[in-house]
């Protein structure tokens, strides 16, 4: 009896949710205020041009360019006061390493790629009941006999046109050897987590807000962070807090008390039972060695 090897198959970018689809046309004084969301938005100029930004820097997005809005990021987009444009604008959640490529980024399509793009918009049309030219619709309702399969499709071409768009990028006659992004993410999640961390030094911070905040997978984060660091997330944070703890005695002017409200640790016995496990010394002991008689 032959034996078959069953190929496990790899997603390379994989949506796994549809926020927002939308087809615009807007007149030529159009703006908006500008937000920030917890994933990812393109931003496709069909017709005429747009005035975009992004955390504050201003961006010419030319009629056929797409641009990438990633996680967290405050945007803003308006027409150029001259045209009224047409605009494709379409909002997912997508955790993939290779998602991370399109960060800061605009393209310009060619016929091959805009397809996916009316591919979507289309099938979007047959499964949502979306708002015509309604920049405030926050929320797509099925129809109520929505086409056969249409949520898939719509999740399937949009992997198609991202990873079409991938290869357009960084394909090369010898094949990809220009698409180096697990190189560049074996740091790259690290140096976010432990920004994130160190700005909330003074607070508290659960996994489910640190992985909203960087948009990183749960599962990825903690693989690539002890990979990295030989420590998990959490234990990192706390030797974070625990360094400050160290910084804050040392300058004298807060109690053993204030300085583990200050570090929002529950107790000051916990906080005191940490830093002798940590340092080897408590808290005031700490203290006593390091400032002069």
């Amino acid at each position: 009896m032959k034996k078959y090897f069953k190929h496990k198959l790899q997603n390379l970018i994989n949506v796994s949710k549809i926020v927002t689809i939308h087809y615009f046309e807007f007149g030529k004084d159009f703006k908006t205020d500008g937000e920030a969301h917890d994933f990812w938005e393109l931003v496709y100029a069909e017709k005429e041009d747009l005035i975009c930004s992004a955390n504050g820097k201003v961006i010419e997005l030319k009629e056929g360019e797409v641009l990438f809005h990633k996680p967290n990021e405050f945007h803003t987009l308006s027409a150029n006061g001259k045209n009224a444009p047409n605009v494709f604008i379409i909002s997912f959640v997508c955790k993939s390493d290779a998602i991370r490529f399109f960060e800061d980024k605009k393209f310009y399509l060619d016929n091959n790629l805009t397809r996916f793009i009316y591919f979507i918009l289309e099938e979007g049309k047959k499964t949502f009941n979306i708002p015509y030219s309604d920049p405030e619709a926050k929320k797509m309702e099925l129809l109520s006999y929505p086409t056969l399969g249409g949520e898939q499709l719509i999740k399937n071409y949009l992997e198609l046109f991202l990873i079409n768009l991938l290869r357009n990028q960084t394909e090369t006659k010898k094949g990809n050897e220009t698409f180096l992004f697990r190189k560049e993410l074996s740091s790259k999640p690290v140096n976010d987590v432990i920004s994130v961390l160190n700005n909330s030094v003074y607070s508290t911070l659960t996994i489910e807000e640190l992985c909203s905040k960087t948009a990183y997978g749960k599962a990825y984060l903690f693989r690539v962070f002890k990979a990295k660091t030989g420590k998990t997330i959490m234990q990192y944070y706390l030797e974070l807090k625990i360094e400050r703890a160290k910084q804050l005695l040392r300058e004298n002017e807060l109690s053993v008390k204030e300085i583990s409200d200050l570090l929002s640790f529950n107790e000051p016995n916990y906080f005191t039972k940490t830093f002798k496990r940590l340092t080897g010394l408590t808290p005031s002991a700490y203290k006593r060695r390091t400032l002069p008689l």
